[in-house]
């Protein structure tokens, strides 16, 4: 059985990326990826930076979903940053996730004509690879920067409640965004926008526009209504005294 449900997902995932290509995969653009502009644009009229934090997480763990997300994410910051006129600042903890971030980063400025606006080793330095060596090394950014807005998508540890309190107190705009599940609430019970869960893959896919990525997320809702379906049918057929899904299940 496991064997069918693999070959099944397989092929779920195999038409949601054609599907993707094709440009018929839509995903509803989210709350929170508006507020981007309007915390950019916040950061214009204050005349204070804008820092875009994507996490601790590498391409070689299980949290890469994430740190891909957080670099599209980037992305269109940087987009944004260089078009209206803000200085974006993108602290790094990861060796190899940082050239990514610096490329992202770079074709958002030259994408916009703006690339000599741009200071590598000023605006996205490496910190360090520690984690609470890092989030002090931003926090103490923070401090002298003051940022009008703080945009965090990707893997979060401790440090989460660290920057949303911290970031509060300089009255920053907040946007979070993590999957880790145990981080979630320090961002919903600070952050002014928050993406949830899987909502950061969306994200993420959304502003890529990559097939690849929308395709996935498609697949991802396929799975889960095929998932309620055998479970109410499985409980229906369970209550009736015919317990053959479950069985079927087992196999």
């Amino acid at each position: 059985m496991a064997f069918i449900a693999f070959i099944l997902a397989w092929i779920a995932t195999y038409l949601g990326i054609e599907l993707g290509k094709r440009g018929k995969v839509k995903i509803r653009r989210l709350p929170a990826l508006d507020a981007m502009e309007e915390a950019v644009g916040r950061a214009v009229e204050m005349g204070r930076p804008v820092f875009d934090i994507i996490g601790m997480g590498t391409f070689t763990d299980i949290y890469a979903t994430q740190t891909v997300a957080g670099l599209s994410v980037l992305n269109y910051v940087a987009h944004l940053c260089a078009r209206l006129g803000a200085k974006l600042y993108a602290p790094q903890a990861s060796v190899d996730v940082m050239p990514v971030a610096i490329e992202m980063v770079r074709e958002g400025y030259l994408s916009e004509g703006k690339i000599e606006e741009l200071n590598v080793d000023e605006q996205l330095p490496y910190l360090s690879g520690t984690q609470f060596a890092w989030a002090s090394g931003i926090l103490g950014m923070a401090s002298r920067l003051k940022p009008a807005s703080v945009i965090m998508v990707g893997p979060f540890w401790a440090e989460s409640m660290m920057f949303a309190e911290t970031f509060d107190r300089l009255g920053a705009l907040e946007i979070g965004g993590t999957a880790r599940l145990y981080q979630i609430p320090f961002f919903a019970a600070v952050c002014d926008y928050v993406l949830i869960g899987e909502e950061i893959f969306a994200a993420g896919a959304y502003l890529s526009g990559d097939p690849l990525q929308t395709g996935s997320i498609a697949c991802q809702d396929w799975y889960k209504i095929a998932a309620i379906i055998l479970g109410v049918i499985g409980a229906i057929l369970a209550t009736a005294g015919l317990p053959w899904v479950s069985q079927l299940m087992s196999i």
